[in-house]
């Protein structure tokens, strides 16, 4: 990786995780080097970042605004875009499409939609351009920009706090050794996995959640919250960070502290306040995969790689500090990747 020169960890991520995304929605990956996918990555990461933007938050509340604001404009044109490519993705999807082999999302979109008649007479469902478009829009930005980010402040925290990597990368070295990590180590490695749930709630990728309605009248803590559906202007937000942080829920809130979810037999624990993906029926959707994404993809580059910061800079020197924007993606950094001595090749899935 790199052969140890410095280097942004951000792009390696970013497309790994969205090619996972890709494979279940299109039915195919991407090569790394794909200018189209590369382009569809920027712009899923940068319309995540322009919707934090203070802006847009004007926009929301003074609609005739908005072709006074850059934000407003770059986010749109990210939006067209992505749909003339959603578009033509379906459309190639549409000439080879089998019904007795499913590929992913749009060729199942597309074999129900044959039957969209009697499946919206039935349950309401509306099967059109504009549902595939939104859905798959919505599945590639969610599905790139939080777990990317995620794994980018693991290696970024792995680099800040060596003791801990050593720590994690002896108990990956004793139970997985040489060979590629799978999914159900994930039970035999107590240690790795604090330290995953403890990078989610330091992180704190989606510090407010996503705005909710509620489904019927709610009286809580003395106030009276009413059933309005889809009107914006009643909305409720989880305020997660209130959990994640909390003083009553953690022994050391404001610090980086794998031992929250560890027993005192050095077992994992689970913790009713770790509420990363939030919670009840609008719960992510992407939860399983996202966990299983964030151990594999960071297992993996640990085995056979050290992280340290660059050369020249401490570790105490390296800024914990969010970006701006909807979620809280890592400052822009570099590390350095010091191979370990295993030669599994991290690229040979990149095709």
């Amino acid at each position: 990786m790199q052969n140890g020169a410095a280097f942004d960890t951000s792009q390696p991520m970013n497309y790994a995780v969205s090619n996972i995304i890709s494979a279940i929605v299109y039915g195919n990956r991407f090569d790394y080097a794909d200018p189209k996918f590369k382009d569809r990555v920027n712009r899923a990461n940068e319309s995540v970042a322009v919707t934090g933007y203070a802006s847009i938050q004007v926009y929301n509340i003074f609609h005739w605004l908005r072709h006074f604001l850059w934000s407003w404009r770059r986010l749109m044109k990210n939006v067209y875009d992505e749909f003339e490519e959603i578009r033509h993705l379906a459309r190639r999807r549409q000439e080879s499409l089998d019904p007795q082999d499913c590929q992913g999302f749009i060729d199942s979109f597309l074999i129900r939609k044959e039957s969209a008649e009697v499946l919206t007479s039935l349950y309401g469902l509306s099967f059109t351009e504009e549902s595939i478009l939104f859905v798959c829009v919505r599945l590639f930005a969610a599905g790139t920009d939080t777990t990317g980010a995620t794994l980018c402040w693991g290696l970024l925290l792995m680099a800040k706090y060596p003791q801990i990597q050593d720590r994690m990368q002896e108990e990956i070295d004793r139970v997985i050794g040489g060979r590629q990590p799978v999914a159900e180590d994930r039970r035999s490695l107590p240690y790795t996995n604090a330290v995953i749930h403890e990078t989610q709630r330091v992180a704190n990728i989606v510090p407010m959640s996503i705005p909710h309605s509620t489904s019927c009248d709610v009286h809580f803590q003395g106030y009276f919250i009413k059933k309005v559906g889809f009107n914006y202007m009643h909305v409720t937000i989880n305020f997660l960070v209130s959990l994640l942080r909390d003083e009553a829920e953690w022994e050391k809130p404001s610090s980086f502290h794998p031992e929250h979810f560890l027993d005192d037999k050095g077992q994992f624990v689970k913790r009713d306040a770790f509420l990363p993906f939030s919670a009840g029926r609008r719960v992510c959707l992407g939860e399983s995969l996202a966990r299983m994404e964030l151990f594999l993809f960071f297992t993996t580059p640990l085995l056979h790689f050290h992280f340290t910061p660059p050369p020249g800079v401490s570790e105490d020197e390296l800024d914990l500090t969010p970006a701006v924007g909807f979620t809280l993606t890592p400052s822009p950094h570099k590390l350095c990747a010091v191979p370990r001595g295993y030669s599994y090749d991290m690229a040979g899935d990149s095709e």
